[in-house]
């Protein structure tokens, strides 16, 4: 076996294995049942899969245009438009990606260089903060209110400085299951009004919130659409995960910058899949059922806890459901995600390994877009604790 022997400045130091692969592997090792990473252990739409066939077996094995099938593009341009009200140009200002992950990462590199600070809301999905310090970048951390996850939009308003080139956003949010108000919206409206902030908002769950509140994308509000990426996830609304494929959305200057750095790097998404989304997103039925169906999973796993020890946070949004378990233990939350799923047979994961400082309010992630028997044999796991 090889070995590099030189010195290797990292430009990632405190980076390590993302915990969604630790915590899956520790679950695989021990037979836990794993309410940890977020993806369906359930199968996908047979239609969707009928169209997989037929247009992998349609000849379309070369390379699409590097902005995806028109075809596609047209298809969110439609979707986008009917739900959020603003209008994109499928030419000029829709791109189709590898995955959401992707496409905030070309986003930053796109606009970040060297010294540049990039606001974001802890906790933080764990792909942000590399994103932005592999660019030479500087996160800058605003930390959501426990327990309700709300935003201090007088401390946002602190961090933003003659420095500040960008800010994420994350609605419906991962990991605090939050969701932006409107209100909220107008206040990032407001607050970056008059400059050259850019935005980028990862919307990877937009269909999936619950209990009569509703997504606010950022293509909703005119001050936030002309500086804003809005990136979207087939993978999340059509529970095909391993396909990973995306979107993004921004006015055409943007777009023309993020287009330069994608096409130097995978150059397009899988062809013969942007045919099949093409295709089913025919249908809108198939995304706006989604909330639906996820709240009564939410609510069955809910009901399967009662009487638990667990104290449930809200779940506005996203498969995920928040439990606080200061009633139960008080050891480190790292600690008990990986005791749970040795001993017990359930893994989750641990939010404090989405702050920066690994700030530890006790509490444990757990995603519900699973079969009702896998969510039955994990609550009555959890209710002995």
């Amino acid at each position: 076996m090889p070995r590099y022997a030189g010195p290797i400045a990292s430009k990632l130091p405190r980076v390590g294995t993302t915990i969604f692969t630790v915590m899956s592997r520790l679950a695989q090792e021990h037979g836990a049942i794993n309410l940890s990473q977020g993806f369906p252990d359930f199968d996908c739409a047979p239609k969707l899969r009928e169209l997989v066939t037929k247009y992998f077996n349609a000849g379309l094995n070369q390379y699409p245009p590097m902005a995806g099938v028109m075809a596609l593009r047209e298809r969110i341009a439609e979707k986008v438009a009917r739900l959020y009200g603003t209008a994109y140009d499928p030419e000029h200002e829709v791109t189709v990606l590898p995955g959401a992950t992707y496409g905030i990462f070309t986003a930053i590199t796109a606009f970040v260089r060297p010294g540049d600070e990039v606001v974001m809301f802890e906790p933080a999905y764990d792909s942000y903060a590399p994103a932005v310090e592999v660019n030479g970048g500087v996160p800058v951390y605003v930390r959501l209110t426990f327990p309700d996850y709300g935003i201090d939009w007088e401390a946002v308003a602190r961090a933003i400085t003659p420095k500040t080139r960008m800010i994420v956003v994350n609605t419906p949010n991962n990991p605090t299951t939050s969701v932006f108000s409107a209100e909220d919206m107008r206040m990032l409206e407001g607050l970056l009004r008059n400059t050259d902030i850019i935005v980028v908002s990862d919307e990877v769950y937009e269909h999936l919130v619950y209990d009569g509140h509703r997504h606010q994308s950022v293509a909703c509000y005119p001050g936030l659409a002309e500086r804003s990426f809005a990136v979207f996830s087939f993978g999340k609304t059509y529970s095909v995960t391993g396909w990973k494929m995306g979107y993004v959305v921004a006015p055409r200057e943007l777009m023309a910058e993020f287009r330069k750095v994608h096409q130097f790097n995978v150059f397009v998404a899988n062809g013969p899949l942007q045919h099949v989304l093409a295709d089913y997103m025919r249908d809108p039925d198939e995304y706006l059922g989604l909330a639906a169906f996820y709240q009564k999973k939410r609510d069955f796993f809910l009901e399967g806890i009662r009487g638990s020890r667990f104290r449930v946070l809200p779940s506005r949004g996203t498969f995920f459901q928040n439990l606080a378990y200061d009633a139960i233990s008080s050891e480190k939350d790292t600690d008990l995600a990986v005791r749970l799923t040795k001993d017990k047979g359930v893994a989750s994961i641990p939010l404090s390994v989405f702050y920066h400082d690994g700030h530890c309010d006790r509490v444990l992630r757990f995603c519900f877009a699973k079969s009702e028997e896998t969510l039955a044999k994990g609550a009555e796991i959890l209710r002995t604790l």
